[in-house]
């Protein structure tokens, strides 16, 4: 079931022109930094997108801009863990496994959990409860399963379900922006 929303969504997103694609993320944007939980963001933990996920490089500019410290994950596909690393700049890039941009260990530092002040979860499926399908890694859940701070994910109308199926393991997230809302998830 999750694999086949997952083909159904990517294949919805696939057919999006780029310039629908950059009014929609230029919206959610606006929703991104008009919330509380960015303003009041020091640290704030972020992917390198690729492919069809929600460009982050304005999200990183307006951060940097507003005087945030940025960290993105590097992964470990052995432990199927991450931890979260400073970046500063594309100099602190390498590209991994599947073409995963990821921050050097030898170029920058690691940022605790207890640091973060807001995460922006990437997925392809989301419901309004915060349950999302990813890439079929597991990391996100492993990270937020004692991960305190606060949790956003970014996405097109067109992600959102009425329901996903998940796992008792599952974290949701606690808030969904997309081009046109702001949910607040409590499940």
């Amino acid at each position: 079931m999750k694999s086949q929303l997952r083909k159904k969504t990517i294949e919805t997103l696939s057919a999006i022109s780029n310039e629908e694609l950059s009014k929609k993320t230029a919206r959610i944007n606006e929703h991104l930094f008009s919330l509380q939980e960015w303003q009041n963001a020091s640290i704030i933990a972020v992917t390198i997108s690729r492919g069809l996920e929600v460009p982050t490089r304005p999200i990183i500019e307006k951060a940097w801009g507003e005087g945030k410290e940025v960290c993105i994950p590097k992964c470990d596909p052995d432990t199927k863990r991450m931890q979260f690393r400073t970046f500063q700049g594309d100099d602190q890039l390498e590209t991994v496994y599947a073409g995963l941009q990821e921050p050097m260990i030898e170029k920058t530092n690691e940022v605790i959990q207890s640091q973060i002040d807001l995460m922006i979860v990437p997925g392809v499926c989301f419901d309004a409860d915060g349950y999302r399908i990813g890439f079929g890694g597991g990391y996100y859940d492993r990270y937020l399963s004692d991960y305190k701070g606060n949790t956003v994910s970014l996405l097109l109308e067109c992600q959102l379900y009425d329901h996903v199926p998940h796992l008792s393991h599952d974290i949701p997230v606690q808030m969904l922006v997309t081009e046109d809302q702001i949910i607040s998830c409590f499940s």
